[in-house]
């Protein structure tokens, strides 16, 4: 896509490691064009470790904020000087504005989530949600869905059953229920669950990794939705399966779109129409892609 850049332009960026793959900067390019806003989006590889010396780097080159990824998402979170709840909930910032001398933490992933799914139509407020992982992705969503969603129960399925329980040991008593990831397991919370959300990276693009058993979905009542966090593909074998079964899916890229929205949001502090930069930041995406 075509840049403008001005001497007057602000810049931003997002940073990790590595992070030269980042939709990113497509993303809130796009934005930034169509809202007629000085600024510049890039994209910088900060290694693991290095979280300290970009921050002094990014003050010193004027930057307005950067969005982080893995691995500096819990590594930013002791060296804010403000926090926003979310970012203090999950423990992890993904991102960050610079004004004044002092760095300002926000986690948007999981408002991000939830407008996605409101877009879509899928309904939060007094359902049943199953969710599989316990890892960054589902820090976010899971506590979210249980706030701000209004969901009536979250159970938190992983291999690891102690890793589930520590996300879910903040919660209301009986809101949040941790259980393993065996077969057996999976299936009898899909009896009961109306939404199963994906937030492992099993079936992502380049990982190798995939569900060795979709028999759960079977077990998932005719009315029940899926959704998968991954973007990349955009149907991954758990939604193509689901899809099959005549479930509703949904993936990851409205849950990318609306977290970018807000970041923009806090960056440029104007108020954005999010409804309004989904079809044009797929669009984008699209012709990038060459769909």
């Amino acid at each position: 896509m075509k840049i403008e850049l001005h001497n007057t332009s602000r810049k931003l960026c997002v940073i990790g490691d590595p992070v030269l793959h980042s939709k990113s900067p497509l993303i809130q390019n796009t934005m930034l064009a169509a809202l007629g806003l000085d600024y510049i989006y890039l994209c910088q590889s900060v290694p693991r470790g290095e979280t300290e010396t970009w921050l002094r780097c990014a003050a010193f080159c004027g930057y307005a904020g950067f969005n982080a990824t893995m691995p500096h998402k819990e590594a930013l979170v002791p060296r804010m000087d403000e926090l926003d709840e979310d970012a203090r909930m999950y423990g992890a910032v993904n991102t960050v504005c610079l004004r004044e001398g002092r760095c300002y933490g926000y986690n948007t992933d999981g408002r991000g989530f939830l407008a996605a799914l409101e877009q879509a139509g899928v309904a939060t407020r007094g359902q049943n949600v199953l969710i599989l992982g316990a890892g960054g992705a589902a820090k976010a969503v899971a506590p979210k869905l249980c706030q701000a969603g209004g969901a009536r129960q979250v159970v938190v399925a992983n291999r690891t059953v102690e890793k589930a329980a520590a996300l879910c040991a903040g919660a209301e008593k009986g809101r949040m229920i941790p259980v393993g990831f065996s077969p057996e397991e999976l299936r009898r919370a899909a009896e009961q669950c109306d939404l199963l959300v994906n937030c492992t990276n099993l079936g992502m693009e380049g990982t190798g990794g995939q569900f060795s058993d979709f028999s759960f979905l079977e077990a998932l009542p005719s009315h029940a939705a899926v959704c998968d966090v991954i973007y990349a593909p955009a149907e991954t074998q758990l939604l193509c399966r689901a899809r099959e079964r005549g479930l509703r899916t949904l993936n990851g890229l409205g849950m990318l779109i609306w977290q970018a929205v807000f970041a923009l949001e806090h960056f440029t502090q104007t108020r954005i129409d999010g409804k309004a930069m989904v079809p044009l930041v797929e669009d984008a995406l699209n012709r990038a892609s060459g769909v």
